[in-house]
């Protein structure tokens, strides 16, 4: 006769202390619990909504400028600092953690348009409309003492001039080079006060320049049309606020409107490629962990991101902005990136998404002109028309200070919950759901409006015309005129 006994040994479910958990036996037999699915997807629509609970992505403002933030830069050496310029010439170095000043950099008479530090964090470039560009020592004993809340002040170590007015700055992300863009693009050493190279494609205004992180000897700039001095007055539609119509200033231009994005190689003495579009490209970015990937920020409200081997087509169009697109910057993992726009709204985008995850506003946040991820990419940096820096969490729901492992694993358990159910409608509604202000909504509305009337326009135009006689282009290629080598 054969006997079945239950035998369990105490060292498999006593506790060897007190303080220990205790041991908690699972048999993962699918027939035992036939209502699992239905109790996961629960769970699943619970942490959904717990995030949304818990968004509060909004930290802190950080003042002290007194006019528009038009530029920043982080210090790679050091987590908690960050660099802003302004309107005014006002340079400062913050201390992100007390968001306290700790040391300024007084010396620009205009506009500074570019700030970049080099690889060791030493060294503070900084350029603007005032036709100079200036080294800076970044007082390293200052930052380690910023708990003191110190205001210093320091002098430029250096001070270059040139014959026009800059508009960015960037360094080499391993070298002693940097490059100024401005009238033409000019490569500068730490120790010579003029430049080593220039280039010069066209006769375009380059107002963005990026070094590439896995090749220092390859950089993208972003160029628009020379502006001339005659000046006519325009009648400007805001989408923003179609009510309020207002009278605006309106640059006549020449006959250089390519809206450019060209490759240099300092290796050759002449430039590498060049990539016409059909709008102005505001600001440009490389994936740091896919160094031949890029993603440029466009005037007409989207973002382009581009295989530099491969530039007659874009691998992905990012949607969402209602207005321009001013600065764009990627997180450190690769992964996302954030962007600032003339919306007055900051959000955070997939490397491969079309459209935005997250999307932070308040209601005295004005025109965002620049904006950055933080080193270690837990947080975000915007600068607005409003004199103010912002502190942001990447994640909206994310909880700050130090988690107990419990409470990890539960977070990461909830993580995988929803993204196992994010395909079903209650869980992808409550997911994507973000509230807009009222501008921002309308202007959205009408912006997807206008997108139908032309889409329709399109395709009624190809119905009633020869076969074959007009192709439709992809969004991908759309926006692009042509390229040249």
């Amino acid at each position: 006769m054969k006997v079945k006994v239950i035998s369990r040994s105490t060292d498999e479910f006593t506790r060897e202390r007190s303080q220990d958990l205790q041991r908690v036996f699972h048999n993962f037999d699918p027939n035992l619990r036939t209502q699992e699915k239905a109790v996961e997807y629960q769970r699943a629509l619970n942490a959904a909504k717990l995030d949304k609970i818990f968004a509060r992505p909004f930290i802190g403002a950080m003042d002290g400028h007194i006019d528009a933030i038009s530029s920043m830069a982080k210090n790679p050496n050091y987590l908690k600092g960050i660099f802003s310029g302004s309107m005014d010439g006002d340079i400062r170095l913050w201390d992100i953690a007390n968001r306290r000043t700790v040391c300024r950099f007084p010396g620009h008479h205009g506009a500074v348009r570019g700030l970049t530090a080099s690889t060791d964090g030493s060294t503070l470039v900084s350029c603007g409309t005032d036709c100079t560009v200036r080294l800076w020592n970044v007082p390293v004993a200052t930052i380690m003492e910023s708990d003191n809340l110190s205001d210093c002040s320091s002098e430029p170590r250096a001070v270059y001039m040139g014959e026009n007015a800059f508009w960015a700055v960037d360094h080499q992300w391993n070298g002693d080079l940097f490059a100024t863009a401005g009238a033409q693009v000019d490569i500068w050493n730490h120790n010579r006060s003029q430049p080593v190279n220039s280039f010069k494609w066209g006769t375009d205004s380059v107002i963005s320049v990026r070094f590439n992180p896995g090749e220092p000897n390859l950089l993208v700039t972003s160029a628009r049309s020379k502006q001339l001095s005659k000046c006519v007055n325009y009648y400007e539609y805001n989408i923003l606020n179609p009510c309020e119509p207002t009278w605006n200033f309106k640059m006549e231009t020449g006959s250089a409107n390519d809206r450019s994005i060209i490759l240099y190689d300092l290796r050759v003495s002449s430039p590498a490629r060049k990539l016409i579009m059909r709008t102005k490209t505001n600001s440009i970015s490389w994936n740091p962990m896919e160094p031949m990937n890029f993603t440029a920020a466009n005037e007409d409200c989207n973002c382009y991101s581009y295989d530099a081997r491969k530039l007659d087509e874009a691998k992905c169009v990012h949607k969402d902005h209602v207005s321009a697109v001013m600065d764009i910057d990627f997180s450190p993992t690769g992964r996302e990136f954030v962007t600032g726009s003339y919306d007055r709204t900051v959000r955070i985008f997939q490397y491969n998404g079309g459209h935005s995850r997250e999307i932070y506003h308040t209601k005295r946040m004005q025109r965002v002109f620049c904006v950055k991820f933080s080193c270690d990419a837990s947080y975000v940096i915007s600068g607005s028309d409003d004199t103010n820096l912002r502190l942001w969490k990447a994640k909206a729901s994310e909880q700050l200070g130090v988690l107990l492992p419990r409470e990890q694993k539960r977070h990461e358990y909830n993580e995988a919950l929803k993204n196992r159910y994010k395909h079903l409608p209650e869980v992808k509604r409550i997911v994507r759901h973000r509230h807009l202000p009222r501008p921002i909504y309308k202007a959205g509305v009408l912006r997807r409006v206008m997108i139908e009337s032309e889409r329709r326009k399109d395709q009624r135009r190809k119905a009633h015309s020869a076969l074959g006689t007009i192709v439709t282009e992809p969004m991908r290629k759309r926006r692009i005129i042509k390229e040249v080598d």
